[in-house]
């Protein structure tokens, strides 16, 4: 009986589970692993003992388990790239050229904040609902949140992260 109300938990939230894991990684293949890592351990919790609310339940394994997997990568030497270098999309969209810019820029947040400004901003949660999620307070909630912003709007300020080559050509006045 467990056993098929967690399916039928996995298959109302699968996308909606997928989408947050998307935006927390930045990668589909990795937010393919990070929720079917996440819905695991919630499995094993949900044959212990009832979860009143799965879906923030498998929120924060997944941004503990992120969290996690990106201090593991911290401590190996990692190659040293500007956010000046990152790919940037050129299709002649500034509407694509904008999400593109913040999504390079969401990437360079440390994983606490990344979470913090995905839950809020992407999944609509309030302080209270974050917190639940993140396992911890509502003032630590308010102030990664303040320390992203902060750092966001610095990265895109940086002419090489706010600006893809397709604008910095049209601003120039070059040809399309």
């Amino acid at each position: 009986m467990a056993d098929e109300k967690f399916a039928e938990f996995v298959a109302a939230s699968l996308a909606g589970l997928l989408r947050f894991g998307h935006v927390l990684t930045g990668d589909p293949e990795s937010a393919a692993d990070l929720v079917q890592e996440a819905l695991a351990r919630t499995l094993r919790a949900w044959r212990r003992r009832p979860i009143d609310d799965p879906t923030a339940y498998v929120r924060k394994v997944m941004v503990n388990s992120y969290a996690s997997a990106w201090r593991r990568r911290r401590a190996l030497p990692m190659a040293d790239v500007s956010v000046a270098e990152l790919p940037t999309a050129c299709d002649g969209i500034d509407r694509v050229d904008d999400r593109d810019a913040v999504w390079r820029a969401l990437a360079v947040l440390p994983p606490r904040q990344r979470a913090v400004t995905v839950l809020r901003y992407y999944d609509d949660l309030s302080e209270a609902e974050i917190a639940a999620v993140m396992g911890t307070s509502a003032g630590t909630v308010k102030s990664q949140s303040a320390r992203a912003l902060r750092r966001l709007e610095a990265l895109l300020a940086e002419p090489g992260l706010a600006r893809t080559p397709h604008q910095r050509e049209r601003e120039s006045g070059g040809a399309r």
